[in-house]
């Protein structure tokens, strides 16, 4: 995740108010993309373009894929629409397919006549991909040479080709009709006579993959077979784009956060935990919290038929303390998983923490309701039914908050938060819940 830095934006105000371009210029071409993205996140949209306009239009390209996905569709439609056209064509046709599907289809087709058609025939292509298909993870960008040159041909040729292709180690060898008939690795190019013709030295029947294969069995065939990058072909074996590996690896990394979060009963959130509206938050977590808290509720009815004093006090226990250690667990895998990802960092603790706390609040009371009409069912009077729905409140903020925090101790004190925090959320969670019931019901019975 890209984070502002304080130290660095009043200096690089001072230079947007005083009009300093040379200076931005210097700052936004002398240093990595990322660390230019780092530094300036904290701008608002007017001085972030203000800096972008003092560097080409293709550092420009450079620098906007490292701004968070949310930022980047605020920057898009911020921009003048010339300029935008102009950056849209520069920049890597996987970032832009990956900006252009957060877009309004009508936003979309409103700037695409800005851009060049050869590039918008490459937009439409892209963008009529399956979401979770190769052709979605794919980019155009790529080199390749035909069959009937020499190693020396295909070399000056490549020099002419790179500045537009992601990756030029693999070389991708095509026939007259762009059907895929070899590749040849930079390497072997380069070791070769210059008289070697690419045919002899090219590998023939290359493993591929289809434009509307699942992008698990891309993943698995890289993999397998160790690839930088691998070819995306369509129904006639034409070559339309490839697969690189740190597109994969960006694929993988979204996959193994999705299952985490369905592993703690929370629905994908499908985007960075600082920027997923609560409203969002509430709802994918809420869903599986209300189904859990009903298996617990049918232990609670079950247990609510014991002749016991105050039974119906005791039959709710279960339903009590497992709706905050579910919560607590939602909290601490959404913490973990954001913390591996680079989505948040321990300097967010306060974001974290606030947030935790107003989705605490909301599921808490989301919970309470159902809760209180279970326990109008059992209880003598409708007061005393009001232990369950308040003591529901306290124990999911108190879930939410210890399920936030463990993590972000165990983080700082280099511990592994993933193998730590559960079990102690659930061991906290299990304690302190059963001090504020019975603090609650004795509060409330007296």
């Amino acid at each position: 995740m890209v984070t502002a830095n304080p130290l660095l934006i009043p200096e690089l105000r001072v230079m947007l108010a005083e009009g300093d371009v040379a200076g931005l210029r210097e700052v936004a071409e002398e240093l990595h993309p990322a660390t230019v993205a780092d530094f300036s996140e904290g701008l608002d949209d007017r001085e972030l373009w203000q800096l972008l306009d003092a560097v080409p239009v293709e550092r420009q390209a450079e620098i906007f894929p490292y701004y968070p996905m949310p930022r980047q569709v605020e920057l898009v439609k911020a921009a003048d629409r010339p300029h935008l056209g102009q950056l849209l064509e520069w920049m890597a046709a996987d970032n832009r397919d990956d900006l252009l599907r957060e877009l309004d289809p009508e936003f979309v087709d409103e700037i695409l006549p800005l851009v060049a058609k050869a590039e918008r025939h490459d937009i439409r292509m892209l963008l009529s991909c399956p979401e979770e298909s190769a052709g979605a993870l794919m980019t155009t960008e790529y080199a390749s040479l035909p069959a009937d040159i020499t190693a020396g041909e295909a070399v000056t040729r490549l020099r002419t080709q790179a500045p537009d292709s992601e990756s030029i180690y693999y070389i991708y060898v095509l026939d007259a009709e762009r059907h895929l008939v070899g590749f040849v690795s930079l390497r072997d190019l380069i070791l070769a006579k210059p008289t070697a013709l690419v045919s002899d030295l090219m590998q023939r029947d290359p493993i591929s993959v289809r434009v509307e294969e699942p992008r698990e069995q891309v993943v698995e065939k890289l993999a397998r077979f160790d690839f930088i990058a691998i070819p995306v072909v369509d129904e006639k074996n034409r070559l339309v784009g490839i697969v690189t590996h740190d597109d994969v690896l960006d694929a993988v990394r979204q996959d193994a956060t999705d299952d985490a979060q369905r592993i703690a009963a929370i629905t994908p959130l499908g985007e960075s935990y600082l920027e997923a509206a609560l409203v969002t938050m509430t709802w994918k977590r809420g869903v599986w919290l209300t189904i859990l808290f009903a298996t617990a509720a049918v232990t609670a009815m079950v247990m609510a038929r014991a002749p016991l004093t105050h039974a119906w006090l005791i039959a709710f226990i279960p339903l009590v303390i497992a709706s905050g250690g579910n919560s607590g667990n939602q909290s601490a895998t959404l913490v973990i998983t954001a913390l591996s990802s680079g989505d948040c960092k321990l300097s967010d603790w306060r974001k974290i923490l606030k947030r935790e706390f107003a989705l605490g609040l909301l599921l808490g009371t989301l919970l309470a309701v159902p809760g209180y009409l279970l326990a109008l069912v059992y209880a003598p009077t409708p007061l005393q039914a009001l232990v369950i729905p308040l003591t529901v409140l306290a124990v999911v903020m108190l879930g939410t908050l210890v399920g936030s925090v463990l993590p972000l101790i165990f983080r700082s004190i280099g511990l592994d938060p993933a193998l730590m925090s559960n079990p102690f959320v659930s061991a906290i969670v299990d304690i302190v819940g059963i001090v504020l019931y019975t603090t609650i019901a004795l509060f409330v019975l007296d």
